[in-house]
């Protein structure tokens, strides 16, 4: 549960941040276990390989980066104690921590700093984060706890790419990430270590006593795989999970009654994230940007949120935060409209020529499969009113549901499908260079759909090239536009992030980034405790 500050997420559930901050009240009762659900299991401990929410959750608790946000969204320091901006913006110069220890006892230096940056620029390293350090023109280590970083061009989004979590060189130094052990037992510096993971059911953490933010208050942290939210919803019903997300359904309806009043508090904020339909462009049915237009026009996006979301999530036409300066208001969402998407798909040589409901061309009908991961109600919802959209223009659309973590390793990663369901959790910085960029579509990498548009590219690189806000929010609105009229996503909606807790957890509050943010302050009064 740790600020993650440049990373971009493949969404699968609720993610939890936090911002560490030092205990202050010495009565306060240590002990205790928090059990948090999950709809999907980590793949990966590795730090800079953890790609998706579950994995990240797990290595946000066990790692730290160099800089991190606190509750307000601000940039401040982890593992660095300050930092110098040198030259313009070209050099950062990152005065570390002394005298925080590794898991194992080792102390961090600057050498795991070298090591962790080394890392992702090895082209045999499987990262998707190499696309926030590419512009480095070098690294130096001043002594064991003075590093400094200089860019090759002014990089708006340097200093909080830094939040990248940092990984122990003395243990990894002859490891190849891709296939280590480490994946599954990694040693950390965080607030948290790790302790066991049951494939499929549950990753258990303990409390690192020695933590240099202070010891947490709640001893464990036990990460529950539960793929299905009913059953969570069954396992809140008896206590049986302290922290977890409800449904809008959940939230508005099924929770207004005087067992949850009494026993938990719910929480609603902006989600930092949207969801989405993407579509592989390697794929000929997808090549004509007409066809992905047509089905834009084919989709009643405002009926789905309003449908499946209660109002509590809004029809979103491009890849930032809706409340962001980043975000293009001037881009409208297309209307619903069947007569302009059956145009664009004759205009594409798509037509129901023998009658028969479903449209064709080369005597081929237009069907393909849409794959969504298990567990998430409204994803398959959204996924089932899709089909049926789609049907009304003369377009098949199969649904199969998969595994997270299979969806993500044996389909997305290796481009084995026609379109996909899914989800971004966000930077706080709107630079997403490694899911719009030509040159990110390695195994892997974000830009899995193969996107390629060289005034993207142009903007994505001139977005992060200057410090300039008025600069960087011309390029990113150039960049929502082009996007929405190419639609290699159909940009559905982004919504509500909805947490509910125990109410034994005290000291529990929102903030601009979210709850979680002071987790080791949490505590559990003595008499309320129930786990040893």
């Amino acid at each position: 549960m740790k600020t993650k500050i440049p990373l971009i997420f493949l969404a699968v559930s609720f993610l939890f941040v936090s911002a560490i901050i030092p205990a202050e009240n010495s009565d306060t009762p240590y002990g205790d276990a928090i059990v948090v659900s999950s709809i999907a299991d980590a793949r990966t401990l590795i730090p800079i390989l953890s790609s998706d929410s579950s994995s990240s959750d797990i290595c946000g608790m066990v790692f730290n980066g160099l800089v991190k946000y606190d509750k307000n969204i601000n940039i401040i320091g982890d593992l660095a104690e300050s930092w110098d901006i040198l030259d313009d913006g070209l050099v950062i110069v990152f005065h570390l921590r002394k005298g925080v220890a590794w898991h194992d006892g080792a102390p961090f230096t600057a050498k795991d700093v070298e090591f962790t940056y080394r890392k992702l620029m090895d082209p045999a390293v499987k990262t998707p984060y190499s696309g926030d350090f590419d512009r480095i023109r070098k690294l130096e280590i001043l002594d064991d706890y003075t590093v400094k970083v200089t860019y090759k061009e002014p990089f708006a989004p340097g200093l909080s790419s830094w939040g990248m979590w940092i990984m122990p060189e003395h243990i990894l130094k002859n490891e190849d990430l891709n296939n280590t052990a480490f994946s599954r037992h990694p040693i950390g510096t965080g607030p948290y270590k790790f302790k066991t993971w049951k494939t499929g059911e549950k990753i258990e953490l303990v409390s690192n006593h020695g933590y240099f933010e202070g010891r947490p208050y709640i001893d464990r942290y036990i990460y529950r795989v539960i793929p299905d939210d009913a059953t969570v919803f069954l396992e809140l019903q008896t206590q049986g999970v302290d922290l977890s997300t409800l449904s809008p359904l959940q939230y508005t309806r099924q929770t207004n009654n005087g067992y949850f009043k009494e026993h938990y508090t719910k929480f609603k904020y902006p989600g930092f994230g949207f969801t989405y339909m993407a579509y592989n462009l390697s794929d000929p049915k997808f090549g004509d940007p007409r066809v992905r237009q047509a089905m834009n026009y084919a989709v009643n996006k405002q009926e789905i949120v309003n449908t499946i979301f209660f109002g509590l999530a809004s029809v979103t036409t491009g890849p930032y935060m809706m409340d962001s300066w980043a975000y293009n208001k001037d881009v409208m969402p297309a209307p619903y409209d069947l007569l302009k998407a059956k145009s664009l798909l004759a205009e594409a040589g798509w037509e129901d020529g023998n009658r028969d409901g479903w449209v064709e061309k080369d005597g081929k009908d237009f069907e393909f499969t849409l794959i969504v991961n298990q567990g998430n109600a409204e994803r398959l919802r959204t996924a089932e009113m899709i089909q049926k959209y789609l049907k009304d223009v003369g377009i098949r659309m199969k649904i199969r549901v998969l595994e997270w973590s299979a969806l993500i390793n044996e389909f997305i990663n290796k481009k084995r499908f026609e379109a996909v369901l899914m989800g971004w959790f966000l930077s706080r910085d709107p630079d997403n260079y490694d899911i719009w960029h030509s040159s990110k579509t390695r195994e892997g990498e974000f830009n899995f759909i193969g996107y390629k548009n060289p005034e993207v590219d142009r903007l994505l690189e001139e977005g992060r090239r200057t410090f300039d806000q008025a600069r960087r929010q011309a390029a990113y609105h150039g960049i929502h536009q082009i996007l929405y009229e190419e639609q290699p996503y159909m940009f559905l909606y982004s919504g509500e992030t909805l947490p509910i807790i125990n109410k034994r957890f005290k000291n529990v509050e929102v903030s601009p980034i979210g709850i979680g943010y002071n987790f080791i302050k949490w505590y559990v009064p003595k008499s309320e405790q129930k786990y040893k």
